[in-house]
């Protein structure tokens, strides 16, 4: 459902501390419902799989939807399937058109070790939980962990290839759940800003902030990063039993703030690359909205996982 940028900008204007906390609390309401779901479907299935494209806030609403099945009296462990990647090979690594290596494709992931892990957790089995070393690229099966289920609890894996055929193909018993920032802003009937673009305002922000990566190197990446996403993300969201759409009304007007430097990092980015007039686009759209404070912003908010600030710890 989209949103009114006059709608927006009045809220902004006339309260805004309102307006954010007003917003907030309508996402988790729609995460408390999601989580009944997954309790009615633990018969079923004690493993849950969570994906969605880069920048959704999967990290964050896995996090929210634990506090909120813990209430429910469901004891929940959320685990990143990127602990589940292969050693990376550069000699059989898949590759882009490029000829870079394709950090979007499922092929880098331990797929038979997900199913193996899934089955014995539903028999009730104990498993290892593998650590993937990001600064080697490689899997430390030395730093797992043990993991047993009990008749009350549940399992939320999340990452971008969770709805994968390889993952949720080879286990339609589990219970499965899309994010995305999906509502557009609209002027009337004229697009102001797009879902995906929240998308990569909030990757650049959190990458520039937790990451180290600067965001110049995070617009020139963009372009493989939608192309993976609509060769083995979105045709998979089919598959879901749950959708939330984790964008926020207010969030752009707090993402303004970054605007001055997202303009500078745009003065790096090749003219050749395909995102180049899109991201152009993006940085002009900031000046149709009334900035929000982000102290502002709750310590519990999904924007925090973008911003900093927050009460949630992440691994």
């Amino acid at each position: 459902m989209p949103y009114q940028l006059e709608e927006i900008n009045r809220r902004a204007h006339d309260g805004p501390a309102a307006f954010t906390a007003e917003c907030d609390a309508a996402y988790q309401d729609r995460v408390r419902q999601a989580a009944q779901r997954i309790r009615q479907r633990r018969s079923e299935s004690p493993v849950v799989l969570l994906s969605g494209p880069s920048g959704s806030g999967k990290t964050t609403t896995a996090l929210k939807l634990e506090e909120e099945l813990e209430r429910q009296g469901i004891t929940t462990h959320t685990i990143s399937l990127d602990n589940y990647f292969k050693t990376l090979d550069p000699a059989t690594a898949p590759r882009t058109p490029e000829g870079e290596i394709d950090f979007e494709s499922p092929r880098l992931l331990d797929m038979d070790l997900l199913d193996e892990t899934f089955t014995r957790l539903t028999r009730g089995e104990e498993v290892v939980i593998p650590k993937f070393e990001f600064a080697h690229q490689r899997r430390n099966e030395a730093r797992g962990r043990p993991l047993r289920l009990g008749g009350n609890e549940v399992a939320i894996f999340e990452g971008i290839h969770a709805l994968n055929d390889d993952i949720a193909g080879r286990h339609p018993e589990a219970t499965t759940l899309y994010v995305s920032a999906r509502s557009n802003v609209l002027e009337g009937e004229a697009l102001r800003f797009k879902g995906t673009w929240m998308r990569i305002t909030r990757r650049a922000v959190r990458d520039l902030n937790f990451r180290g990566t600067s965001l110049a190197e995070t617009f020139a990446m963009w372009h493989n990063v939608r192309r993976g996403e609509k060769r083995y993300i979105s045709p998979f969201k089919g598959r879901a039993h749950i959708i939330l759409d984790s964008s926020l009304p207010y969030e752009v007007g707090v993402f303004t703030h970054y605007a001055p430097q997202f303009a500078r990092a745009l003065e790096e980015l090749d003219p050749a690359n395909p995102r180049f007039q899109e991201l152009h686009e993006l940085v002009e759209a900031f000046r149709c909205f009334t900035p929000i404070e982000p102290a502002l912003v709750a310590p519990s908010s999904l924007i925090r996982e973008f911003i900093g600030g927050g009460t949630y710890q992440y691994k």
